[in-house]
C-alpha cells in the first residue's frame, strides 16, 4: 500500500511538472506571437493581472482558503510592503514584456537566469544575509553563461537586453519581500497572489488607458491586416496560462522539497528556451546554445549550493539545552527557521 501512495505521488508530481512546463512554455511563445503583432507590453500586463483578479477568487472560495491574518495588515505595514509589492509586480511583469518583445525569448530567459546573482546582491544589501563559498562560486558559471550567450545572441537587442535585467531585478525583490510578508503575516500564498493582483490592476488601470488604450482605439502601430480577433483570443489564452502558471507552481511547491522545486523550476527554464527556439526558428549559434547551458548549469549549481548551506544552518540551530545543576542534558531547543530557500 505504501509502495502505490508512493507512485501515486511521483506520477502526480511529475504530470504537473509536464504540465508546468507546457504551461509556461506555451505562454511565452503566445506572448511573443501577440506582441509581434501587437506591440503594447503595458497591456499585455494588464491582461495578466486582470486574470489573476478574476480567476483567483473563485479558486480560493473552491480550495477554502481563508483570508488568514490578511485583514491584520497595519496602515503603516500596508503602505510600506504591499503597495511596493503591488508596484514592483507590475512594472517587472511590463520589463518582463518589453524583453520578450524586443529580444528571442530564449535569450531572454537566459539572461533571467541571473536571479540567483540578483538574489545574493539584494540580499545582501537589504537584509544583511551573508553566504557560503560554494554559493558564492556557483554566481561564476551563471555570469560567465549570460555574458556567452549575450554577446554571441544573433538578434540582440539594447533595450530588450536591459528590460530582461530590470524585470529579473524586480523579481527578485519581488521574492524576498513576499518571503517576509508571507513570514509576518501568515497570509496563504495565493490569498497574496490574488491581492497583489487586484491592487496592480487598480493602481494601473488609469496608466494604461493613459499610454496605452488610446493608441489601441486608433490602431496605433498596428498593421491594417491585423486580426484584431484572433490578438483578443491570444490576449485571452495569455491572461488564462499566466494564471495557471502560478497555480501550477504553487501546487508543486507544497508536494516537493525546496531543492527539488529548484531543480524543477531551471529545468522549466531550460523547457522554455527549448520549446521557443523550436516554435519560433529564432537563429542561434554552437556558442550562443553552450552560453544557455553554463549559465542554467549555473543555476542549478547555486540552488544545490544553497540548499546545502541552509539545511547546514539548520542543524546548527538544533542547541542541546544541558541542565547544570544535574549535570547532564534534559532536552533540546530547536530554533529553526520558518522558511528555506525556494
Amino acid at each position: 500500500m505504501t509502495d502505490r501512495r508512493q507512485i501515486r505521488e511521483a506520477t502526480r508530481i511529475v504530470i504537473l511538472c509536464v504540465f508546468w512546463y507546457l504551461i509556461s512554455s506555451s505562454n511565452n511563445v503566445i506572448g511573443k506571437w501577440v506582441l509581434n503583432e501587437f506591440p503594447y507590453p503595458m497591456t499585455l500586463t494588464m491582461v495578466q493581472l486582470l486574470s489573476i483578479s478574476l480567476y483567483s477568487g473563485p479558486l480560493l472560495k473552491c480550495w477554502n482558503i481563508r483570508p488568514g491574518l490578511q485583514s491584520s495588515f497595519s496602515k503603516d505595514y500596508y503602505w510600506k510592503l504591499i503597495i511596493p509589492l503591488a508596484f514592483g509586480k507590475f512594472l517587472s511583469s511590463v520589463f518582463s514584456h518589453i524583453s520578450i518583445w524586443k529580444v528571442p525569448v530564449s535569450f531572454a530567459h537566459t539572461v533571467k537566469a541571473s536571479m540567483p546573482l540578483f538574489t545574493v546582491v539584494l540580499s545582501r544589501v537589504l537584509m544583511g544575509e551573508k553566504q557560503t563559498l560554494p554559493v558564492y562560486l556557483s554566481l561564476i558559471p551563471i555570469i560567465m553563461g549570460v555574458a556567452i550567450a549575450t554577446v554571441t545572441e544573433i538578434s540582440f537587442d539594447v533595450i530588450g537586453m536591459w528590460s530582461a535585467l530590470v524585470a529579473t531585478c524586480g523579481f527578485s525583490l519581488q521574492n524576498i519581500f513576499s518571503k517576509k510578508v508571507l513570514h509576518d503575516t501568515g497570509v496563504h500564498h495565493l490569498r497574496l497572489l490574488h491581492m497583489l493582483g487586484q491592487l496592480a490592476l487598480l493602481m494601473f488601470t488609469p496608466v494604461w488607458a493613459i499610454f496605452d488604450l488610446w493608441k489601441i482605439i486608433q490602431h496605433t502601430n498596428i498593421e491594417p491586416e491585423t486580426n484584431m480577433f484572433m490578438i483578443f483570443t491570444y490576449l485571452f489564452l495569455d491572461g488564462l496560462l499566466n494564471w495557471l502558471q502560478n497555480v501550477v507552481a504553487f501546487s508543486l511547491l507544497h508536494l516537493v522539497t525546496p531543492l527539488t522545486y529548484a531543480v524543477a523550476n531551471a529545468s522549466k527554464r531550460i523547457a522554455v528556451i527549448s520549446f521557443s527556439l523550436f516554435m519560433l526558428r529564432n537563429p542561434v549559434t554552437s556558442t550562443n546554445v553552450a552560453g544557455m547551458a553554463l549559465a542554467i548549469f549555473g543555476v542549478l549549481y547555486y540552488n544545490k549550493a544553497k540548499y546545502d548551506a541552509n539545511l547546514q544552518k539548520k542543524k546548527l540551530t538544533v542547541l542541546p539545552l544541558v541542565d547544570h545543576s544535574n549535570g547532564g542534558v534534559v532536552g533540546h531547543k530547536f530554533a529553526l527557521n520558518r522558511f528555506q530557500h525556494i
